[in-house]
């Protein structure tokens, strides 16, 4: 065999390597590395998000959480009227008389304690982290152990697969409220008030369609620069309360959560030593068909 024909069968063979896997040709290379209390995450060399989790915040959040055309954020990190809305974050408000989500880090705080990269480099990144639910004068009622999974398949598609176990340390009580569990604050020109879309799975659009609907994804999406960018959170089927019903609004705020929807109409309970295992999927995408795209990483995440 000749030179030449050796490299035509190698070629031949990575060639076919690609035919069968299209994906993992076009996959980012996905770096992390933590500096004090933030990890940053690249795709090809640029800034996609940086988990923060320093000892002066309410919660761990990302921010930003750029997007795959303009490499800006699509989520937005707090405003006057909402400065408890930080970016990408996870929380919960009326605890057992504790409030670990508004501002004020004597009401509760959510801190971290063991964040690491457990993994980067290659085509996946990995951060985990162990965080307690903490309120001056009061016995933690939760904690619980995070898990993300950064990758992106695609230039137009970036992913944060999230897990979050919480372990009640005690029986806990979570009244009534809107102000729960997984969340995302989009960009200011994402928000159907400035002309975004809002779209769930069912193709109900908007606050007044979408509100307290159950649905497996929600998303936003809207014009920037030459094309469309967008997030979206996907709930796995093996949640807890799946699908939850959404809290949304126009102005540019969804969080899948039963919350605000408790089966007594007042509170939901967790007896001492409860497990609960929360899985989303994060979507960050550009590209016109939004709701297609969506519904094709619902499909992916939820066989998972």
């Amino acid at each position: 065999m000749t030179p030449g024909m050796k490299y035509l069968t190698r070629y031949a063979f990575f060639a076919a390597v690609i035919s069968l896997f299209p994906e993992a040709a076009l996959a980012g290379k996905i770096n992390a590395s933590r500096t004090g209390s933030r990890i940053e995450v690249t795709i090809d060399n640029k800034l996609f998000t940086i988990y923060n989790f320093p000892d002066n915040e309410k919660y761990p959040f990302f921010f930003p959480v750029n997007g795959p055309l303009t490499g800006t954020t699509v989520t937005s990190m707090r405003n006057a009227l909402y400065p408890h809305h930080s970016s990408l974050f996870f929380g919960c408000d009326l605890v057992n008389g504790g409030n670990y989500w508004q501002e004020g880090l004597d009401r509760g705080r959510i801190i971290s304690v063991n964040a690491r990269v457990e993994k980067e480099g290659g085509d996946t990144a990995v951060i985990t982290d162990e965080c307690v639910w903490s309120r001056p004068g009061a016995l933690s009622p939760l904690k619980d152990s995070r898990r993300y999974v950064i990758t992106a398949p695609s230039p137009e598609r970036f992913l944060i697969d999230v897990e979050i176990t919480l372990h009640a340390l005690m029986d806990v009580n979570i009244l009534k409220t809107n102000h729960s569990l997984f969340s995302v604050r989009v960009a200011h020109d994402l928000a159907v008030t400035n002309g975004g879309t809002m779209i769930n799975a069912e193709g109900a659009s908007g606050e007044k369609e979408t509100w307290g609907k159950r649905s497996a994804w929600l998303g936003f999406h809207g014009s920037r620069g030459n094309g469309v960018e967008g997030i979206a959170i996907i709930q796995h089927p093996s949640n807890p309360w799946y699908p939850s019903p959404w809290f949304t609004r126009d102005y540019g705020f969804m969080s899948p959560t039963p919350m605000e929807w408790p089966e007594n109409g007042k509170e939901t309970s967790l007896k001492k030593g409860t497990t609960l295992l929360l899985r989303y999927r994060v979507v960050v995408h550009s590209g016109e068909n939004a709701a297609e795209l969506i519904a094709g990483e619902f499909g992916k995440f939820s066989s998972r």
